[in-house]
Order: C-alpha cells, then sequence, then structure tokens
C-alpha cells in the first residue's frame, strides 16, 4: 500500500511539472474541459438559485399574510381544490344540470378576528408619453405590513392619497414617464400623480400601475359606462391573517361555501394526495410528470452528457498522446531506472488527473463568481427575481468529478500506448511500427450494423423515438471504433495527389493515434449538425406545404373588436398612411346589443350575441347536436361509414377555404371591394351583393329556399339554458337570400359577406370592424416599424396581418448549427495540425535541409488540418443522415396512425388527405460543410504558420 501511495505521488509530481513546463498544450486541454463544466456548472446554480421554496412562492403571493380568499364563482355550491388553490370544482357532478355559475359574498367566509387586506385588479388603457398603453391597475395597500414581500418599492414612495400612484419600472420604461408624472386613462377625466417605482419579484416585465383600495377602478368603470361602454371586469382576492394559520381541514371546510383559499400553512406542509378528494375524481389529478417522462428526461441529459464527454476525450486524448510521445526520452528513464510499465501508465494517467482536477476546481470556482456578476442580467432574461443563492455542494462536486472522469478517461489510450513502447525505443527517440487493431474496425462495423437495423426497426414498425436515437447512437459510435480503420483507407488516394497533400495525407495516416481522435471528433460534431439540419429541412418542407394563406400574397388585414370599433379608422387611416396601398375596402361587424359587448357574446349586461343558422338538412350525421345524455351521435355509425362520411359526404367536410377572421362565423359586412382584394374573380358574387344578396361560400349554411338564417340572441342566460337542454337559442332570425361562390375560389376564412345596405334591410345592426387592403408590393420592414408605433400609440388590441406567405423561422437556427459545426471542425482539425507540428518537427526540418523551399511548410501545415476536416465532414454526413430519416419515418407513421384513427373515428381535424411527411436532404448545408469547411480550415491553419522553422542541430543517434 505505501509503496503504491510513493509512486502515484511521485507520478503526479512529474505530471505536474509537466503540465507546468508545456503551458500551452496543457492551458488548451485545460480550457476543454473547464468550458463544459463552467456552463453546466452555471446552469446548476442557476437554476436551483431560481427555484423558489414553498416560502418564498408564499411571500411573494400572500405577503405576510396566512392565506389567500378567492371567489370560486359557482354561486357558493361546495368546491374541491388542489392544496396549492389553483385548480377547484364544484363537489357535485353536474352532467345533466346548469353548471353553477355565479358570485359568492367572501367576506362572510372569512373567520372573526381576522385582519383582511383586499387585493383587486382591473385593466385600463393609460394615457403615455407615446399614447395609451393597456396595463393591470391593481388596487392594494402595498405599504401595509400584509403586503410586505409582494412589491419592491424602488423609488419614490407608496400612495397615500386617493390621487396617487406607484407604477412598475417595466410601466415607466414602457410609457415614456417617470416618478412625479401624472396619467390617466381614456374615457376618465381623473388624472393621478405618480409618487413611486416598484416591481414585482416575480414579473420583472408586468405593466402595472398600484393605487389605493376604491381609488381607481370604481371611478373608472363608472366613468367607461357613462361613456356607453360596458364596464371592464375585475377580480378580488382577500389576503388574511389569523393567528394559527390555515390547515388543510380548515380550508376544506371554507371549500363548502363556495371559496377557494392558498394557505400559507399547506404551501408549507402539503397533504399527501391520497387525502386531497379533488385527485379522485375523474379528470383531476396531481399534475406530476410520470415516471416514464422522468425515465426519458434523464436518459436525454445522461446521452448529452456522455456525447460532450467523448468530444473532449476526442479531442484531448491527443494532446496527451503527443505529451506523452516527447517525454518519451523521460519515461525511456524511468523504464530503465526500475520502472515498471504500470508506472508509465501512472504517470500519463497523472497528467489527465491534475489537468482534470485543475479545469474541475477553475471551472466551478469561475462559475459561482459569474452566476454571482451576472445574476442581476439573469433575472432580467428570467424576468424574475432569484430567491436565496443556492449552493447545492454535493451536485457541484458530482459535475466536478465528471472534470476529473473526463481528463482520466483522455489519457487512457496514450497511456496504454506510451507502457508498450521499449525503453530502448523510448531512449533513443525511435516510434517502432505497430499494426493497427484489427478487432477495433470489426466491433465498430458490428456496432453499425446493429444500431442502423435497430434505427430501421424502430422507424418501420413501432413509433417510439427512443429506438431510433438509440439505434443511431450506437451506429454513431460504431463509426467512431472505425475510424482508425476508415483513415487508413482514405490514405490510399494520397498516390494521385501533389507533393504537399500526400506528405499530409500520409502523415496522418502513419499517426493514426493522433489523426483518428481528431477525425472522430469532427465528425460527432458534423454528424450532429447534419441529424438536426436534415430534419428541420424536412420539418420546413411539411409546414410549407400545410401552409393555408389568411390573404393573398402581399394583402393586409386589420381588425378591431374592443369599444366597438372606436379606433377603427384611425387604424384603417394609419395603414393607409403607412403602407402602399392600392385598394382599400373596409368591412364591418354584425352587433346585438350595446356598441361595446363583446362580438362573442360577452360584456354583461345588455350584450348579446349572433348564430348563422345551419339547416337542419345540412348538418353532419357525425357533428348532430344531441341531447343531454344521449352520447355521442358518431357513436352509431361504423368505422366504415364515418370513414365514407368524412371523405365524401359534402356535410362533412367543409373547409373554410383557408385563413381565418376575427368575427364569429366568418360574417362580414362589406362592398365588393372586398371580393377584389380577396382575389375572388366571380362576376356573379358582385352582381348578387349588388342586389341585396348575400355572399356564401359555404354550401352547408344556405338552405333549400336559397337563404341564409342570422339569428339575434339578445338573452344569453336563457340561450345558455338551452344549450345544457341541447335545445336551439331563442332569438329573433333573420333570413336573407344567398348567392353560392362556386367551388374553387379561396374565401381566406371569410364565410359569409353582404353589403351594409343589405344587413339594415334585415334588421340587423353593424359597427366597425377593420379593412383588407391590396398592395402595390410587399410592405417593407422600415414600413411596419413605423405603423406599428403609430398603431402602439392608440393603445387598441389591432390583429394586423401581412401576408408574406411562409416564412421559415428555423433558417436562422440552421444557420447557426452550421456555423457550430464549421467551427468545432475547425477547433479540432487546427488542435490536430498543431499536435502534428509539434510532433512532426524533425521531419520539417530535414525537409528544410535537403532543400525543400519555405512554402513547403505552409502548404503542408493548411492540408494538414485540411485532410482531417475533409475526413471528419464526409464521414461525420454519412452518419448524420441515418437518424434523421429514421426520426422522420417514425414520424411518417405516427402522423399515418393518427389520420386513419381520425377518419375511423370521425372526427372534425381538417384532415384533407394523407399526411405529408417529406425525407429531404439539406443540400446547401452538406455543400457547406463539405467543402467550405475543409478548405477553410486548411487557408487558416496556412496563413497562421510560419513558413520558416527555427534551425537546430540534428539529434544524435
Amino acid at each position: 500500500m505505501k509503496t503504491w501511495l510513493h509512486s502515484w505521488r511521485a507520478a503526479i509530481r512529474i505530471a505536474r511539472r509537466d503540465a507546468w513546463r508545456s503551458k500551452g498544450r496543457s492551458a488548451l486541454v485545460l480550457a476543454m474541459i473547464a468550458l463544459p463544466i463552467l456552463g453546466v456548472s452555471g446552469l446548476d446554480l442557476t437554476y436551483r438559485s431560481s427555484e423558489l421554496s414553498p416560502a418564498e412562492r408564499a411571500e411573494r403571493s400572500m405577503g405576510t399574510a396566512d392565506a389567500i380568499f378567492r371567489d370560486a364563482q359557482v354561486e357558493g355550491v361546495p368546491i374541491l381544490q388542489d392544496p396549492q388553490g389553483e385548480m377547484h370544482t364544484p363537489a357535485k357532478d353536474y352532467k345533466d344540470q346548469a353548471w353553477p355559475n355565479g358570485r359568492t359574498d367572501v367576506t362572510k367566509t372569512i373567520p372573526a378576528g381576522a385582519t383582511v387586506l383586499t387585493d383587486r385588479s382591473g385593466s385600463a388603457k393609460l394615457t403615455t408619453a407615446h399614447g395609451l398603453l393597456t396595463s393591470e391597475v391593481r388596487e392594494l395597500k402595498a405599504s401595509d405590513p400584509i403586503a410586505r414581500g409582494i412589491t419592491t418599492l424602488l423609488s419614490g414612495r407608496h400612495p397615500e392619497k386617493t390621487d396617487e400612484v406607484m407604477a412598475t419600472s417595466h410601466f415607466l420604461e414602457s410609457s415614456g414617464l417617470s416618478v412625479g408624472s401624472t396619467l390617466s386613462a381614456r374615457n376618465f377625466d381623473r388624472t393621478y400623480r405618480i409618487v413611486g417605482s416598484y416591481e414585482l419579484p416575480d414579473a420583472l416585465g408586468a405593466d402595472q400601475v398600484n393605487a389605493l383600495p376604491g381609488a381607481f377602478l370604481d371611478p373608472y368603470a363608472k366613468a367607461v359606462e357613462k361613456s356607453g361602454l360596458p364596464a371592464p371586469d375585475t377580480s378580488t382576492a382577500y389576503l388574511v391573517k389569523k393567528s394559527g394559520g390555515f390547515t388543510w381541514n380548515t380550508v376544506q371546510q371554507i371549500n363548502t361555501k363556495g371559496v377557494a383559499v392558498t394557505s400559507r400553512a399547506v404551501l408549507l406542509d402539503p397533504p399527501a394526495e391520497s387525502e386531497v378528494p379533488l385527485y379522485a375524481k375523474e379528470g383531476w389529478r396531481a399534475w406530476d410528470s410520470s415516471p416514464g417522462a422522468d425515465a426519458a428526461e434523464l436518459a436525454a441529459v445522461a446521452t448529452v452528457v456522455g456525447l460532450a464527454m467523448l468530444e473532449i476525450c476526442l479531442l484531448a486524448g491527443p494532446a496527451f498522446a503527443v505529451g506523452a510521445r516527447r517525454s518519451r526520452r523521460q519515461l525511456g528513464l524511468v523504464g530503465a531506472n526500475g520502472g515498471a510499465r504500470s508506472h508509465i501508465r501512472a504517470i500519463v494517467l497523472s497528467g489527465g488527473l491534475v489537468i482534470g482536477v485543475a479545469a474541475a476546481v477553475i471551472g466551478t470556482v469561475l462559475a459561482v463568481v459569474l452566476t454571482l456578476a451576472l445574476q442581476p442580467v439573469l433575472e432580467d432574461m428570467m424576468k424574475q427575481r432569484f430567491g436565496a443563492f443556492d449552493v447545492r455542494p454535493l451536485e457541484l462536486l458530482g459535475i466536478a468529478l465528471l472534470a476529473v472522469l473526463t481528463g482520466l478517461l483522455a489519457a487512457i489510450v496514450p497511456a496504454v500506448t506510451a507502457s508498450r513502447q521499449t525503453v530502448l525505443a523510448s531512449l533513443t527517440g525511435r516510434r517502432g511500427v505497430r499494426r493497427s487493431s484489427r478487432v477495433l474496425p470489426l466491433i465498430g462495423l458490428a456496432a453499425v450494423l446493429l444500431g442502423g437495423a435497430i434505427a430501421l426497426l424502430g422507424s418501420l414498425v413501432t413509433e417510439s423515438f427512443v429506438i431510433v436515437a438509440g439505434g443511431s447512437a450506437i451506429a454513431e459510435l460504431g463509426v467512431v471504433a472505425m475510424t482508425p480503420a476508415l483513415v487508413g483507407l482514405f490514405g490510399r488516394t494520397g498516390r494521385w495527389l501533389p507533393l504537399s497533400p500526400r506528405l499530409a495525407l500520409r502523415d496522418a495516416v502513419r499517426n493514426r493515434g493522433r489523426t483518428a481522435p481528431a477525425v472522430a471528433a469532427v465528425l460527432a460534431a458534423v454528424a450532429g449538425t447534419v441529424a438536426v439540419s436534415t430534419f428541420m429541412a424536412s420539418s420546413e418542407a411539411q409546414n410549407r406545404a400545410a401552409y393555408e394563406a389568411r390573404l393573398p400574397h402581399g394583402a393586409v388585414s386589420t381588425f378591431v373588436m374592443e369599444e366597438g370599433g372606436r379606433d377603427v379608422p384611425a387604424v384603417r387611416e394609419a395603414v393607409q398612411r403607412h403602407l402602399p396601398v392600392d385598394v382599400r375596402a373596409d368591412v364591418e361587424r354584425v352587433a346585438v346589443g350595446k356598441p361595446g359587448c363583446d362580438p362573442w357574446g360577452g360584456g354583461g349586461q345588455g350584450c348579446g350575441r349572433y348564430e348563422v343558422v345551419l339547416p337542419k338538412a345540412n348538418e353532419c350525421p357525425l357533428y348532430a347536436t344531441a341531447l343531454p345524455g344521449a352520447g355521442d351521435p358518431s357513436e352509431k355509425y361504423t368505422p366504415d361509414q364515418r370513414r365514407k362520411m368524412i371523405t365524401e359526404d359534402w356535410r362533412c367536410s367543409q373547409s373554410s377555404g383557408g385563413g381565418w377572421v376575427s368575427v364569429d362565423g366568418g360574417l362580414l359586412v362589406g362592398d365588393a371591394k372586398v371580393l377584389q382584394v380577396l382575389g375572388v374573380d366571380d362576376p356573379g358574387a358582385v352582381k348578387a351583393l349588388a342586389e341585396g344578396k348575400i355572399v356564401s361560400f359555404s354550401r352547408a349554411q344556405i338552405d333549400k329556399n336559397g337563404t341564409v338564417g342570422i339569428k339575434q340572441v339578445t338573452d344569453i342566460a336563457a340561450a345558455d339554458k338551452a344549450m345544457e337542454k341541447g335545445l336551439p337559442a331563442p332569438g329573433k332570425v333573420s333570413s336573407v337570400p344567398a348567392y353560392l361562390v362556386p367551388e374553387g375560389q379561396k374565401s381566406y376564412g371569410v364565410q359569409l359577406l353582404m353589403t351594409p345596405a343589405t344587413a339594415k334591410a334585415a334588421g340587423l345592426a353593424t359597427l366597425p370592424a377593420g379593412a383588407y387592403f391590396s398592395t402595390e408590393r410587399m410592405p417593407g420592414t422600415e414600413e411596419r416599424q413605423k405603423l406599428d408605433g403609430e398603431l402602439a400609440k392608440l393603445g387598441s388590441n389591432v390583429d394586423l396581418h401581412v401576408e408574406q406567405g411562409f416564412v421559415n423561422d428555423d433558417s436562422l437556427f440552421l444557420i447557426a448549427l452550421a456555423v457550430f459545426a464549421g467551427l468545432v471542425t475547425i477547433g479540432a482539425a487546427g488542435i490536430a495540425t498543431g499536435l502534428a507540428q509539434a510532433d512532426a518537427e524533425a521531419d520539417l526540418k530535414t525537409l528544410a535541409a535537403v532543400g525543400a523551399p519555405p512554402r513547403v511548410r505552409r502548404t503542408l501545415s493548411g492540408f494538414q488540418c485540411g485532410v482531417v476536416a475533409a475526413m471528419g465532414v464526409v464521414l461525420g454526413s454519412a452518419a448524420g443522415v441515418l437518424p434523421a430519416i429514421g426520426l422522420r419515418l417514425t414520424e411518417e407513421r405516427e402522423a399515418i396512425g393518427y389520420y386513419e384513427e381520425a377518419i375511423r373515428q370521425g372526427w372534425d381535424n381538417g384532415l384533407s388527405g394523407p399526411p405529408y411527411v417529406p425525407i429531404v436532404i439539406p443540400w446547401e448545408t452538406l455543400a457547406g460543410l463539405l467543402v467550405a469547411v475543409p478548405l477553410g480550415a486548411a487557408l487558416l491553419a496556412a496563413l497562421v504558420t510560419r513558413s520558416r522553422g527555427a534551425l537546430a542541430r540534428r539529434a544524435a543517434t
């Protein structure tokens, strides 16, 4: 034991001195190992620090209160909730009865003697330096001790008067206001002075204004209603502080009164799932990840870590090999003085251990320092403040051990190779001749065949991505194992090459221990890039084929559905002023009730909605309306009948013609210009509009009398009760003569179109909705930015769309992937070239001695780098296509299975035909990798290499 310890101490001392002497090589290997450790440790520290503890989450949501009380909006009937108070449902099942929907007086459920702080929120369009900005308005006395922790005051003070507010820093930045400025809201004549700036620790990007309770929302609601518009919705929560807090049993007792509770005590000590009645109801459960998902995630992380370690070992291994070769005289002296082969291996392995430990220490320390220094930047990126700086020593130690393990693994092969050299060969500097292993290529070939078979089986028989990915990984490792033999095959092409590339290729083949790992590293990087690029290029082709344009190319649409279309004229003028508009077609929408009602029937008292009546004879039997408890109407048909209905019955295969409009039922009110902008070339439709008919793009909406029925529903409550009973909603039906546009005309989501005169004659009220625009050319980026800036000043939610056709959002990612692969390739080839130059210095001096011109040194260096890059890129491109094809075939099987199941079940999924899942090879990316990367690596290496080396005496033999 003592001898073993002393020998390793001596080996580590020798390795440390050797690493210090060769600072450049040691720094290179150390950086390769330390950078991943730095990244992983930084991610661990960031994740753990950003992950809030239950106590921190409770403080940010309820301050120092013991619970938050909220109305469940179920008319006070008993409810069941989860421990967090985020999910709840009535305790009773209401399958065949009307669902309870009404308010509850929460204040009656608050225990006597408790301290209560009201937290009320709503929204308003606030005036800013640039125009209007829709923001949240919160009425919470933030200076109260109960609210401590919910907000963080940055500057100024809390509001103390009813005409004072404070605003989040993000709101001040977006609005152009500051502490001391005044603000108001649209339809509101009161002004407020901003006295402070604050932030929400969990939402740094929130636009919020804080006022005292009752100071803003109620007066603002009255002012809005006075202008004829519905008051905005508000929500109220109660922060309750009580001695003893609220246990889970107490929370369940309060639930019986229709109130949901978020309790601090329950958050800190949650009950078991078996004690939560909500999880026992069908369809409700704790949303935890499944063991299978956890295993898959763990496998993915292990795969990424393993591939990263393999890449580092492949790149760092040659450096240790060259270091051992340059120290062969020293290692020979160890053998000459009685050292065994185990001592030689220990010295080389100690080099990996020393650099691994140094990389672990440096990477971990830098991770802690940089995470602390960059914490404000990281918090701004994640839009939330961290909790306590959480350092998990065991996790960091495990990550650091990966660095040590990586260093040792990278030094194993060089250590074994160095220990096999004889003492005489080491002392004389002779390398000897060793045949390449014949077993390793066979093992690699077997792995390639096995992995390819597994991937093929997974793609053709199963729908598991894991099997395909696992088989592809085995095949790629097999190619890595075959790399030395493949390098030898490349060497046979040298007979047809000029002097410099022939020398470079033969040097690479002769020194496979140095060349093969670098080629394998390039192979791994390029294979991953080619696989992802092929997969994404194929997905792009699939998305391009499935893309449905919302408008003709270059056309523009705008819709404003809030406040009765108040800002529609301003939006129309802004578009016409900033974009190259050719034809403008104004459109309106049918409105029922007060002008500010939501077009889908919301908005409160006095608001209604309309429905386009679907004739009973035109209703698809698969989707027919059924009475409560009658079951799914499609269940009475066989799969073959469902398939036939979906594919042959026109009632079950209605298409919208692509696109989508922000109007219920696709019913618009406009003139013939709408048809012109949409590219509908049908004189009959233009004539029908002029004759007072409604133009329909859907055959199903026209009844046997040739009319379209539009029902005005004024009593929303009665309509909802009728729907729950399976009955039609009560309302007045207006029948309008219709004209059916022939098939083949794309409507871009518009189902029905009639003129304002026709709507008025049918007794339908209309409100401005927006406009369609055709353009003389595609609007430019600068024009779009100017338009967006002007629309932002209006403060309205404008649905603006400029049809640019299919845009590939992943193109930048593909370019980044190619650049990454190029950098790794050039880096690996550069490392191999630098090691080759250090290893072949004697050969270069011999070339100079026999009269070789100075440029030979430079060209030889360039070709050495290019040869490594070219071999790695060629092998990586071939290895990367396999997993991409396997994954695409698996996706195709899954899509076909989904399509067949949808047809068999009669699902209305808008499936127009069998799925299109193409396999596309990204030839541009491959060409860039195969040509540009090796050429760039060769040129770069040639440029940074000196033409002349230092003269030295020939070594004595």
